[in-house]
């Protein structure tokens, strides 16, 4: 029986998802202009938190993810890319329009504007499996850097927070995107696909 999320923790909404006519328009389209800081949505949608990511195109592949379910992008902290960067756009693909895109400044500033929500912290350091919990409809997954993932301390604060993904002994991680993937099916399964086709 999947475990109930014990308290409240997770950030801004969400963007319905692009619609199947746009699949086939040529080019990849630019990424949005991020909300301003401070955005508080009157109806908070689920989201995907991205800390401090390194790789572009693991950003683009999961803005797509967000725009084919409605879920926000947020960017937190020193990004290791331009917003603007070719490799980004070209994983999105035509489906930035379809994304809203949050940037916080910092950790800190995340925690803060995303208070009282239920936020869910991604990480192989987990001891709870993504599928043990029910996930509210304005979860926010929060994911670490490619190469370090998320700090310690965070995970330690919200210990009983944080879900990992499991795979087989002396394996390292899954690829960012894909496990953003897993995760966001997973809640989108348990709401039932909420307006997919």
């Amino acid at each position: 029986m999947p475990a109930s999320h014990p308290g409240p923790d997770a950030g801004p909404e969400q963007q319905r998802s692009a619609s199947s006519g746009n699949l086939h328009q040529p080019g990849p389209s630019k990424p949005a202009n991020p909300k301003p800081v401070g955005y508080r949505p009157a109806n908070p949608k689920p989201a995907v938190v991205l800390v401090e990511p390194e790789i572009p195109q693991n950003t683009g592949n999961i803005a797509r993810t967000c725009a084919a379910t409605g879920f926000e992008l947020h960017l937190v902290g020193k990004l290791g890319f331009s917003i603007s960067d070719k490799h980004l756009k070209r994983a999105g693909l035509d489906y930035w329009d379809a994304v809203t895109l949050v940037r916080h400044d910092s950790l800190d500033a995340f925690l803060q504007a995303t208070a009282g929500r239920p936020r869910f912290f991604c990480s192989t350091r987990g001891s709870m499996s993504y599928s043990a919990y029910e996930y509210p409809p304005d979860s926010i997954f929060v994911f670490g850097r490619e190469t370090a993932g998320l700090p310690h301390d965070l995970l330690e604060r919200y210990r009983s927070s944080v879900v990992r993904i499991p795979m087989l002994p002396g394996r390292r991680s899954l690829n960012l995107s894909n496990s953003a993937a897993i995760i966001v099916y997973e809640a989108m399964r348990q709401w039932g696909f909420p307006e997919c086709e």
